[in-house]
């Protein structure tokens, strides 16, 4: 019998007299050299030398890219040249006053209470001064003229809540020994939403303020398992159009955002994907559909790289969950799976507060296993007050809430959700086909759920949401491409709402058309402005700006062009 392992040794002993030589070489040239110094300088310079790579190591592998904190150590020093910087203050301050001169909180002689009333006020005194700050409001919505934000107005379902509210206002789920009853909701709540999404008998979740606490707390989960897989720079794999929640969360825990290019249909490029995927990811993340243009990510193509490389993969429906739940049975099936039923799909995310028509703010948040949810949990065993433990970010949080969001899906039921898609559907299917049909505009991808984005090659579409604005609607402003969206909701299923859209969208086309290449005016402007600015972080100091404003009770003296004071 032939021995193949005895030619294996004899074909490589070659190779290995070579590499004996040249080891000990080696070792005779670095011996020698090291013979010119002392042990103390030897041991200093391999110290030095150590402490220098690890430096080293620590500066390049960062969570934020070298070039992306490259860029912003020039932009620093631009922004401290003597006569450049002084340029860049004056433009930066003319547009934190266009900003804050476009905000407008206040009418007629409106003051702000900057102190307790030395004596409590009545109830009929609190209600007369309640109806003021309702005044305030853009009564818009209303009619149907803006974009997502308010998703009923059934004054049934109102009375309900108010109801239900006031008589679950003082109960915290943080004591369910107390408040037994609003645990018992809850569980149900998560129940009806695992049932909803297709989970199997060991699907949970828990209920959340909103989406953005749901996402949060998705991250944290799978945080907290890279950790304990050895992971420790965790990364979140996901696409560019993913929502800002993913970046905030990545911001808080300590994590990377990965951000994935769009392929032409607007959806995630799934073979840019992969290549993204490394030792650190910790989670890949689709959207169901995405906010700024209402696409639909391939879930079932990114869940077989889940499974693959073993990755957690969270199905981001915040804003669609309670629509594309019910589409098939609204008689608009899609054609892809993007629940639970799709192996590899770990969590699910779906707004109550949104298409649930819940008040705001709840939110649930589901995982198909038990195994994923014990890590976004936090406990601590040690306190002083006794044993800590909050299944999500807050406290104490509103059984009120709990209570109201379990009121609605009781009152909705599945016939009415069904009912609710499609008129919503069938509203935004509408829309999208006679928006396309208008010269001068194009929509992105092939939205099949509730949001339109709308984008030109012809003139700069936020001049499409100006004039829009004047005649009442309120758009989303989007950007990287410049587009704007509408996001349908009950309040325009209305009749004669989609109507008078079209309508205005039309004649502002029209108008634009007559003009194509004419300057933007207004936020519009301010917003054009900003994708430009390749220093960021004067963009963000722009909307600190803005928050600001949010939280200023100074008034300034005088009117503005609508007759009301300034807001600083």
């Amino acid at each position: 019998m032939f021995d193949w392992d005895l030619l294996k040794m004899k074909a490589i002993e070659p190779y290995q007299e070579i590499l004996e030589v040249y080891l000990i070489n080696a070792k005779n040239y670095v011996n020698g050299h090291c013979t010119k110094y002392e042990p103390w300088q030897l041991i200093a310079w391999s110290v030095l030398w150590t402490l220098l790579l690890v430096w080293l190591y620590g500066f390049i592998f960062q969570s934020e890219s070298l070039f992306s904190r490259a860029k912003k150590k020039f932009f620093r020093i631009i922004r401290r040249v003597p006569i450049i910087g002084t340029k860049i203050r004056e433009r930066f301050n003319k547009a934190r006053e266009d900003i804050v001169k476009n905000l407008s909180f206040l009418k007629g002689d409106m003051e702000y209470v900057k102190n307790l009333p030395a004596e409590g006020l009545s109830t009929s005194a609190i209600l007369e001064r309640l109806q003021d700050y309702s005044s305030l409001e853009n009564s818009h919505w209303q009619d149907g003229k803006v974009s997502g934000a308010v998703y009923s107005s059934d004054e049934k379902l109102t009375e309900l809540l108010v109801k239900v509210y006031g008589d679950f206002a003082w109960s915290n789920p943080l004591h369910p020994e107390v408040f037994p009853g609003v645990r018992k909701m809850e569980a149900e709540i998560v129940r009806i939403v695992c049932t909803l999404f297709n989970g199997g008998p060991e699907s949970c979740g828990c209920v959340t303020s909103g989406g953005t606490e749901s996402i949060l707390m998705a991250c944290k989960a799978y945080r907290d398992l890279a950790y304990e897989k050895g992971i420790k720079f965790p990364e979140i794999v996901a696409p560019v159009s993913v929502h800002a929640a993913f970046e905030k969360a990545a911001h808080y825990f300590g994590m990377k955002l990965v951000r994935i290019r769009l392929n032409k249909k607007m959806e995630v490029d799934v073979k840019a994907m992969r290549r993204a995927i490394s030792r650190n990811t910790a989670m890949l993340v689709c959207s169901v559909p995405q906010f700024p243009h209402g696409v639909i990510d391939p879930v079932p193509e990114v869940a077989k790289l889940a499974v693959k490389y073993k990755i957690p993969f969270h199905v981001d429906a915040c804003l669609g969950g309670f629509l594309i739940a019910f589409m098939e049975q609204a008689g608009y099936p899609l054609d892809l799976l993007f629940d639970f039923r799709v192996k590899g799909v770990t969590s699910i995310s779906a707004d109550t507060h949104k298409y649930g028509y819940a008040p705001k703010g709840s939110s649930v948040l589901v995982y198909s296993s038990k195994e994923y949810r014990r890590y976004q949990f936090f406990i601590s065993p040690d306190w002083q007050g006794g044993i800590y433990a909050s299944p999500s970010i807050a406290g104490s949080r509103p059984g009120g809430i709990i209570a109201a969001c379990w009121a609605t899906l009781m009152h909705m039921g599945e016939n009415g959700y069904v009912e609710a898609t499609k008129s919503i559907i069938r509203t935004a299917r509408f829309l999208k086909s006679e928006l396309e049909k208008i010269k001068g505009i194009f929509v992105f991808g092939n939205p099949q759920v509730s949001v339109i984005a709308l984008g030109s090659h012809d003139f700069d579409i936020f001049r499409l949401s100006n004039l829009m604005t004047a005649k009442g609607w309120n758009l989303n402003i989007l950007q990287f491409p410049s587009s704007i969206h509408f996001c349908i909701t009950l309040l325009h299923t209305r009749p004669k709402v989609s109507m008078l859209f079209l309508k205005d969208v039309r004649e502002s086309v029209t108008q634009i058309m007559k003009n194509p290449k004419a300057r933007t005016t207004g936020m519009g402007a301010i917003y054009g402005m900003s994708q430009t600015v390749p220093d960021r972080k004067m963009v963000a100091e722009l909307t600190e700006s803005f928050l600001d404003s949010l939280f200023s009770t100074d008034t300034c003296q005088g009117s503005q062009k609508n007759g009301s004071p300034k807001s600083h």
